[in-house]
């Protein structure tokens, strides 16, 4: 038990603080030390470019999944968000730490004397008509469009220091992000507003830092199961049974969010056109421990209300 592990991470800014993260809660649950190996994957050597061009979020994970699998690591820590509805075979989640804020954030200009937005009437009126838009997610930018019509949306890429100076220097009028992120990285202050639930959903998993390992390593599995919190593992696993149910990926607009009260798991589904015109919702809930069975429960009610053509049609323009 002694023998160190070999923890595969992206090098980015808020990866590395997942990493180290994880690292540290196997220590202190009496786990071996973690050497942090950083994987360049192919997300970020493509910085410039906008996700839903070169393959979607995936691109966030390939490599690290392929490090497993070559077992030139022990696990790999990602944001489960980024992760695919189907792992590749011979790979699994094998715990996920408590969820953090899952709510998209807005992210205005820093100014020394800004306003502050108390709601999102607020922040309509605050943006104005045409707004730049800073958002690389096209799940946002479908829900976005519906509140602000008229306002431009533009990829940003890069780590969260790159994405808050190119908002700060006048490039976007606002940006949208995860809060998660945000949080995790001493931004709290520059959350200017979170968005609801009924405006923007969030993607299935965000807030949710996932340790993937290979599926037959019990050794690695019975250590990461020191640290797994089972309420937040209950609802990814809702939330990816109703991705992969869908038939969806990373980069569709495809919102989840599974909440745990008192054993039972309420889940709320939403499938969005790409232009924010169409979208089909649904929710339903279930005792925690049928997890899987509810996220495919919320996805045929999906399916039934049209997000089939939908998610068919998002796919075509995006090809």
């Amino acid at each position: 038990m002694s023998t160190a592990l070999r923890l595969g991470t992206r090098g980015s800014q808020l990866a590395l603080y997942q990493a180290r993260t994880v690292a540290r809660l196997i220590e202190e649950a009496g786990g071996p030390a973690a050497t942090i190996v950083v994987v360049k994957t192919s997300g970020d050597r493509l910085q410039e470019v906008p996700l839903s061009e070169i393959g979607g979020k995936r691109l966030f994970v390939k490599e690290l999944e392929d490090a497993l699998l070559n077992d030139d690591i022990d696990l790999a820590v990602h944001s489960s968000k980024d992760m695919p509805a189907v792992l590749p075979s011979g790979l699994a989640i094998a715990g996920v730490l408590p969820r953090a804020e899952p709510h998209d954030a807005v992210v205005l200009p820093r100014l020394t004397h800004g306003p502050v937005i108390k709601n999102v009437s607020e922040l309509v009126t605050h943006l104005g008509d045409t707004p730049s838009i800073g958002t690389s997610s096209v799940r946002r930018t479908a829900q976005l469009q519906r509140l602000i019509p008229t306002a431009r949306f533009a990829p940003i890429r890069g780590n969260l220091d790159t994405r808050l100076r190119k908002l700060d220097t006048g490039e976007y009028d606002a940006i949208v992000l995860a809060a998660a992120g945000l949080t995790r990285l001493g931004f709290n202050d520059r959350i200017s507003l979170l968005l609801p639930l009924d405006i923007s959903m969030p993607a299935p998993g965000q807030g949710i830092i996932a340790v993937e390992i290979r599926d037959q390593d019990d050794r690695v599995r019975r250590i990461v199961s020191r640290i797994t919190d089972a309420s937040t593992e209950s609802a990814l696993v809702a939330e990816r049974a109703m991705v992969e149910a869908l038939g969806g990926g990373c980069q569709t607009p495809i919102g989840a969010m599974a909440q745990e009260t008192d054993g039972r798991l309420h889940l709320s589904g939403l499938v969005v056109s790409l232009d924010g015109r169409t979208e089909a919702r649904a929710e339903a809930s279930a005792l925690a421990i049928d997890a899987k069975l509810l996220g495919r429960q919320v996805a045929r009610a999906l399916l039934e209300k049209g997000a089939g053509a939908i998610l068919a049609e998002a796919q075509h323009q995006q090809t």
